[in-house]
């Protein structure tokens, strides 16, 4: 069975969306994406179910689609926004894959070239000017600080929401 995080109240259904820190990109029936606001990379997102749900495993068919939708229109802005190297999207299940918050996010991340990753996902070791040298394994050490440096302000945070908003696609229909 998957361990989950413990977070009692969830901090995503108590803030998502309702604390300015957390502002909204778009919605939609089951998905709200909003700005992460750790921001590993500018123009960081997530998207979340509306449902409080912990894992992949526990989403609905519906849900399921209109995550994909979400990530992918905000993935449009973001390429329209910041002409990144690449997109990284990535979503955790369980705490032994790094899950911190026991309800379903998945991260759209615009990547560019010499990155401050840091903490992020061990995969990108692998990818020259991806945020590491190849064959250094992350040192820690620096994480308190890295956390503290991507905690950028409200209005950072606001302005960085109204780019990618302002370059959302037209809604297509189904």
């Amino acid at each position: 069975m998957i361990e989950l995080p413990v977070r009692d109240p969830c901090d995503l259904c108590e803030v998502a969306g309702r604390e300015e820190r957390w502002a909204i990109i778009d919605e939609s029936e089951h998905t709200l994406t909003v700005i992460n606001p750790w921001q590993f990379e500018t123009g960081q997102c997530c998207v979340i179910t509306r449902r409080h749900v912990a894992t992949l495993l526990d989403l609905s068919r519906e849900e399921c689609e209109s995550i994909l939708v979400a990530a992918k229109r905000v993935a449009e802005a973001l390429v329209k926004a910041y002409d990144p190297l690449g997109i990284l999207t990535f979503q955790n299940n369980g705490v032994y894959s790094g899950q911190e918050t026991p309800h379903f996010h998945f991260h759209v991340v615009p990547r560019q070239a010499g990155s401050d990753w840091g903490i992020g996902p061990p995969q990108l070791a692998t990818f020259d000017g991806a945020g590491r040298r190849r064959g250094i394994s992350h040192d820690p050490g620096g994480d308190a600080q890295r956390r503290t440096r991507v905690q950028v302000s409200a209005k950072q945070l606001a302005e960085t929401a109204d780019l990618i908003r302002s370059n959302l696609p037209p809604l297509r229909a189904a």
